[in-house]
């Protein structure tokens, strides 16, 4: 095995073709084709599937894809320190549910870390892809949220996937509303208030479990329900249609404005806030630091009694 066919693998996996990959790589495509067969027969695996409309990944082939992106970043970076005598890229990525203090906390990290190159991420993703992305060594670590309803089905689905989960906080539910709305000034609401509004929930395409829904109380039935993608599309709606969703309650004014407030509800669920990982891989110091900044940056932003209910796979 060479890091050459590890480049050839990472080429075909991403144009889905032998012959569209050959021609970004300038060689051959029976180059190309006889070079993966062999690291094929060399590691005993099958990496592509083969048809007439190109080529895919096996699932044996998704998980020597993730090696072999790591190999090939780390032999980048021997390269540019030690050949090309310059300074080594941070690179560091993170996949989260769609949440203004993940942001912000990133927002701090690339400020504090202040190197001339580095390549991180940031991915605001569905509840399955956040899960998949760290299996597959995509981001580093990923944020969401565990509940009375949802955490023995996600625990498991942690465990089946080889990632471990680590508490961050702990949230109380809250109602996020227009300044503008009827019910923005209410002390504390319930579902039942909330019964005449719009409720907006987050988009989880195909893998559409309520387990992995983003919002509390997903299964309560809503006789006006809106499904967005994206964080910002949800607050304009909040603001254009007096609707509503049930988030942490967290509130960034830099990065949401005045526009939108929170308002306790009134449940016996929970937030507990989470990060996971893939359990064959420490957490880089640079993960670390962002870990640090995300638990302490979002006292700053809590509405309710901070809960910072630390744990580790308990």
């Amino acid at each position: 095995m060479t890091l050459q066919q590890l480049r050839y693998i990472i080429a075909v996996a991403h144009t889905g073709s032998i012959h569209t990959g050959a021609q970004q790589l300038f060689i051959t495509q029976p180059t190309l084709s006889k070079s993966i067969m062999d690291l094929e027969k060399e590691m005993g695996i099958t990496i592509f599937y083969r048809s007439n409309r190109g080529v895919a990944l096996t699932d044996e082939g998704t998980k020597f894809l993730s090696y072999a992106k790591q190999v090939i970043e780390q032999a980048d970076l021997l390269e540019n320190q030690y050949k090309n005598d310059r300074s080594v890229k941070r690179i560091f990525s993170v996949a989260s549910q769609h949440y203004a203090f993940v942001v912000n906390a990133f927002v701090d990290l690339v400020k504090l870390i202040d190197k001339d190159e580095y390549e991180f991420s940031l991915r605001e993703l569905r509840t399955y892809e956040i899960i998949e992305d760290i299996r597959t060594r995509r981001s580093e670590i990923g944020i969401l949220y565990l509940s009375h309803f949802n955490e023995d089905i996600l625990k498991r689905t942690f465990e089946s996937n080889g990632l471990r989960w680590e508490y961050l906080f702990s949230a109380k539910p809250h109602v996020f509303l227009s300044t503008h709305h009827p019910l923005a000034l209410r002390s504390s609401l319930t579902l039942q208030d909330l019964k005449n509004y719009p409720r907006f929930t987050y988009d989880q395409g195909l893998n559409n479990s309520f387990y992995y829904a983003e919002e509390l109380h997903a299964i309560e039935y809503a006789k006006k329900s809106i499904v967005v993608t994206d964080r910002a599309t949800l607050f304009n709606l909040l603001v254009g249609l007096n609707g509503y969703t049930i988030s942490s309650g967290i509130i960034s004014k830099e990065l949401n404005d005045d526009n939108i407030t929170a308002v306790p509800l009134k449940s016996n669920e929970k937030m507990d806030m989470v990060y996971i990982y893939r359990a064959d891989n420490p957490l880089s110091d640079i993960a670390k630091t962002y870990v640090d900044i995300l638990t302490s940056s979002v006292k700053n932003y809590q509405p309710a009694p901070f809960d910072n209910t630390l744990g580790n796979n308990k």
